[in-house]
């Protein structure tokens, strides 16, 4: 027996074994590497889950999610629904394939919030980082750096999506109440009716707001509301017999148009259209059966109270708007209070509020210049939404605010409260001078003028810029956002071997600071988190989706 021999009986005999050498051991870095992958998956896909929570269009929030994953090297296919995100890498020979899903919840339109969550995905794909974490080979040094910067970047987001809301509850209740007066403006309501407008707005919001804490579907809340701006035009129309006033002075209708719209904005039929054309069917699908829910909500919601009148002998009639309507300039600034009141409403900041307001003017004063040539109402609000598309797209470009706050509240003025009523009430009274449905299907075909010129001006602004740039795709791909950069830069670590941005550069291009209460000391209600974020919204829940509806 040779000495070898023995000497391994005896250490095998004494629990121990022969020395290992320090070299030729298997990698540990796949392990290491799919770690890394993971997380900038999951931090890409909680900014796409949060852009689309807060109102992004489908195509936006699949290329801020390609750019955030491109940014660290990591490839990605993308799989996002009406109700869901799935991102997926497919590994190497040497690495396993990853997936991060995440639900999206419902939808909240709140474009401040959306401005800063799309100035954090702006930052991270603008970051001169030169690594691919999927390569296994980096060194531990540059993938800790990296988590550093994911870990800054998970703070910011946190920040953004707890902070709170700039302004109380009940002043969102007063500027809807500003909405529908203005809109009672536009349709040429007198001071008296513009009072009964708000009025009714905030009785509607305050209905609402109980109803919802019951948990009652969005449907029924539609349903809800439209009847109470019906039931007081119902009243009114029986009482005015009764008083000292013409009846020309107070037309009920234009009571439950002003009520209507503010039922209608924020809807999805905008953003239906534009997944649909930019290929995204199965989240257009799902956007387009919330519109038609909603809307049915408030046609059976009018149509419920008109029918229990008829019964009960209330005279209605189709001839009380004003025939005298206000004069243009006074419309037209009503158009752009109501476009400023709802994007204040969808807690904007002063800048993007003002802009909006002078989109939803230019639009009103395009609607009315393309009808004096003699187009129908629905090819009008096709060009005039055309135009709010493509200028919007430019604005957004030099000044950093999300696009579809501009476009969603620039047509705001446009949406057909009045007509939906009209047909609704020649339905149920039976009106042989006026066909009930015509009026329906002008208003079902306004929506979607709207829609589809909304999307149109974006593409053509898209198209002009790719002109300018002489073939170069510049800082946004074909597919790409505006993006807002009206928050407060992250400060990402700068130590080791990956340059990184100066929060001065990155903030380069601020143009709007969003209030919000960063200190609870400093609340005057002593509330951190404030109304707005306590008690259920049922505006929040019946107009998440942040475009339009029919």
């Amino acid at each position: 027996m040779g000495l070898r021999t023995r000497w391994r009986r005896l250490a095998a005999r004494s629990g121990t074994s022969s020395p290992r050498a320090g070299f030729g051991g298997r990698a540990r870095q796949p392990h290491i590497a799919e770690q890394t992958i993971r997380e900038v998956l999951e931090l890409a896909v909680r900014i796409g889950e949060a852009m689309l929570a807060l109102g992004a269009a489908a195509s936006d929030v699949t290329d801020a999610i390609r750019r955030v994953c491109g940014t660290f090297g990591v490839e990605c296919h993308i799989d996002l629904t009406f109700t869901a995100i799935l991102v997926t890498h497919d590994g190497t020979d040497r690495l396993a394939g990853i997936s991060v899903l995440r639900v999206v919840s419902s939808p909240t339109a709140d474009y401040g919030r959306l401005g800063r969550v799309l100035a954090i995905e702006r930052r991270l794909s603008h970051l001169p980082v030169d690594v691919q974490v999927a390569d296994p080979t980096i060194d531990q040094g540059t993938r800790d750096e990296v988590r550093e910067i994911l870990e800054s970047a998970h703070a910011e987001l946190d920040e953004t999506l707890s902070a709170p809301r700039p302004i109380r509850r009940w002043m969102v209740t007063l500027l809807l109440a500003t909405l529908a007066g203005a809109v009672a403006v536009l349709l040429g309501g007198g001071p008296a009716i513009v009072a009964i407008a708000a009025g009714t707005t905030v009785l509607i919001d305050s209905v609402l707001r109980a109803l919802s804490r019951w948990g009652l579907p969005v449907f029924f809340l539609q349903a809800v509301g439209a009847a109470v701006a019906t039931i007081v035009a119902v009243s009114l129309s029986a009482a005015v017999p009764g008083l000292p006033v013409e009846f020309s002075t107070l037309p009920p209708a234009l009571v439950v148009a002003s009520g209507v719209v503010v039922l209608l904005a924020g809807g999805s039929v905008v953003g239906a259209a534009n997944d649909a054309i930019n290929g995204f069917p199965v989240t257009a699908s799902g956007r387009i059966i919330e519109v038609v829910l909603l809307t049915v909500g408030i046609v059976a919601g009018i149509g419920g109270v008109l029918d229990l009148a008829r019964r009960l002998g209330i005279a209605l009639t189709l001839d009380d708007i004003p025939s005298n309507p206000a004069p243009f300039a006074a419309q037209v600034v009503a158009a752009g209070v109501a476009s400023a009141a709802w994007a204040f409403a969808s807690y904007a900041g002063p800048l993007t509020a003002a802009l909006s307001g002078a989109a939803g003017a230019a639009a009103f004063a395009v609607f009315t210049a393309t009808t004096s040539l003699g187009a129908s109402n629905p090819a009008a609000a096709a060009v005039a939404a055309t135009a709010v598309g493509f200028v919007s797209s430019l604005v957004s470009r030099r000044t950093g605010i999300p696009v579809v706050a501009l476009t969603v509240c620039g047509i705001v003025p446009l949406l057909p409260g009045l007509t939906i009523y009209r047909g609704m009430l020649a339905l149920v009274t039976g009106s042989t001078e006026t066909d009930g449905g015509q009026l329906l299907l002008q208003a079902a075909m306004t929506g979607l003028s709207l829609a589809a010129g909304v999307t149109l001006g974006e593409i053509l602004a898209r198209r002009n810029r790719r002109r300018r740039l002489a073939g170069s795709l510049g800082s946004v791909p074909a597919g790409g956002t505006a993006v807002a950069t009206d928050a407060a830069p992250i400060d990402f670590p700068r130590t080791g071997s990956i340059p990184m941005q100066t929060s001065s550069e990155a903030s380069s291009s601020a143009s709007e600071s969003e209030p919000a209460i960063a200190n609870p000391d400093e609340d005057p209600d002593e509330d951190p988190l404030g109304d707005a974020l306590d008690e259920p919204d049922p505006f929040d829940d019946r107009r998440g989706r942040s475009d339009p509806i029919l």
